[in-house]
């Protein structure tokens, strides 16, 4: 393992997994080795994880006086990381009890920051307390578990401190979504990896200044990710958002279904939230409940135009389509709820990305925009502007599914092998409603009101061009395009759909 030397000549220790831009990831516990955190679900297929084990942990060398373990102190630790890095900034990710000492490092060293992510934070640096009804609450929603009976029998003997090392075990599902066997080898593994001498210096006395912390915190001017579990007790999503308050640029996000250890709880939920918090050019909006991602590209002050994505894609799809738009409008491109970087509920329908994007629409404040959809993307946007007349200021629909049966209908879906850019129940739900629409979508296809735009792929496409002239025809003003490009017009013939767009009214 690599090593530095701390301020103090302590020799200290850190892997690294994976590649790209580098993520240090600072451990809980207290004062336990970074081993725990494994690869963050994944994460390091995104980022290069660069772990480091606090000093007295793992691999990291015991130092000579131990006041040097209490949390103030360790601050001087990261940042010698930061500079053996070479990095004149850092995005630095925080797990439970080092939220605290992430916390200090921010308040002392903000200009060195590039972003913050708090992962189920440890709040006691900023005076935010989790109470013994905060854990009784929490401990509540699992009251259907099996094993809840004896973990909460013994939770009273946890609060009270000083617990041995069997109420510890029994309370230990409390910390996890799901007390599978991969939680229950993580937490057998837990008491090894931590240094429980050190960990007792940690909160010493004089350790936190919580009114100048939080007074420096509102000073921070860099992105803050808190990722609060559904589940967790310490801290709660409510104790959570107060934390987020604190920040002047901070986003919240609680992982449904999660508990202390988000990225066992749910990797691929975990690594979605934060890679889209990560990357400078995708940002999040919360909207009906689901978290979705989005690009935008443009001046805030131009004509909004909002991209919409079909099938298995997302808004990647529409960069080169958003680059040449960017130079007259606003152009907005969302990842729908089961794509992309947006949450993954696992139930779908045409109305749910209908909701969506009207959802959407509303949190950017985007009403009277432009709105071009393709494929699903394109029902979506036909069911929203059916629904609500006069929020979609121009319509187009890009080889969207007419609302007629498919014939023959499609035969059930065989997931592919290996990972997918999207949840596979996608599929499914959806081709059971293009197989039997509602058949009232046709009969109100008279209540759009917008221009609308319909855009057809001609013989190569696998749509019934036919029934898109129909479609067409049964809208109020509405015009019918051909472009030769069969299903994906945008990407296989993209000078040709800007063309279409221009003519149509976007310049």
């Amino acid at each position: 393992m690599p090593i530095f030397h701390a301020y103090d000549g302590t020799e200290l220790s850190y892997r690294l997994l994976g590649e790209g831009a580098a993520l240090i990831c600072l451990p809980g516990g207290p004062m336990r080795a970074g081993a725990y955190l494994g690869d963050l679900g994944g994460l390091a297929a995104r980022r290069r994880l660069v772990v480091p084990d606090l000093r007295g942990s793992g691999d990291s060398a015991v130092p000579d006086d131990p006041s040097t373990y209490r949390c103030d102190r360790l601050v001087d630790d990261v940042e010698a990381l930061r500079e053996h890095l070479g990095e004149e900034r850092v995005d630095l990710l925080a797990h439970s009890a080092a939220g605290n000492l992430a916390a200090l490092y921010a308040a002392r060293h903000p200009g060195r920051l590039r972003t913050l992510t708090l992962v189920t934070p440890g709040t006691v640096a900023v005076g935010i307390e989790a109470t013994e009804q905060d854990w009784y609450e929490a401990s509540e929603l699992r009251c259907d578990e099996p094993w809840y009976p004896r973990a909460r029998a013994a939770l009273d003997d946890f609060l009270a401190g000083d617990a041995p090392d069997e109420v510890r075990a029994a309370v230990a599902p409390f910390a996890y979504g799901r007390w599978d066997e991969v939680a229950r080898a993580h937490a057998a593994a837990g008491p090894g990896l931590t240094n429980a001498a050190a960990a007792a210096h940690f909160y010493a006395d004089g350790a936190f200044d919580p009114p100048a912390t939080r007074a420096a915190l509102g000073e921070v001017a860099v992105p803050v990710l808190v990722l609060a579990g559904e589940y967790d007790a310490g801290p709660t999503p409510d104790r959570a958002a107060e934390l987020v308050a604190l920040f002047p640029d901070a986003e919240f996000v609680v992982q449904r279904g999660a508990a202390h250890f988000p990225w066992l709880d749910g990797p691929g939920a975990f690594v979605r939230a934060v890679e889209a918090f990560l990357d400078p050019d995708v940002r999040s909006v919360h909207a009906g409940g689901t978290r979705l991602a989005y690009r935008v590209w443009g001046k805030p002050s131009a004509p909004p135009v909002v991209l919409v994505h079909g099938r298995g894609d997302d808004s990647r799809t529409w960069t080169g389509i958003a680059e040449s738009l960017a130079a007259e409008h606003r152009v907005y491109a969302f990842d729908f709820r089961g794509h992309g970087l947006s949450d993954w509920p696992g139930r779908y329908s045409f109305e749910l990305f209908r909701d969506d994007l009207h959802a959407f629409l509303e949190a950017r404040n985007l009403a009277g925009a432009t709105v071009v959809g393709h494929s699903m993307g394109g029902a979506a946007a036909l069911l929203l502007a059916q629904r609500e007349p006069g929020l979609i200021g121009r319509l187009v629909l890009e080889e969207a599914p007419p609302p007629f049966p498919l014939d023959p209908p499609r035969a059930p879906a065989v997931r592919p092998e290996g990972e997918l850019p999207y949840d596979w129940p996608v599929v499914p739900s959806t081709d059971a409603q293009l197989n039997a629409p509602d058949p009232g979508v046709r009969d109100r296809l008279g209540e759009i009101t917008a221009p609308t735009l319909v855009l057809g792929g001609g013989p190569a496409s696998h749509v019934d061009q036919e029934r898109l002239v129909w479609l067409a025809g049964r809208i109020p003003d509405c015009r019918f395009r051909t472009v030769d490009a069969g299903h994906l017009i945008h990407t296989e013939r993209p000078g040709a759909f800007l063309a279409a767009l221009q003519e149509f009214g976007l310049s």
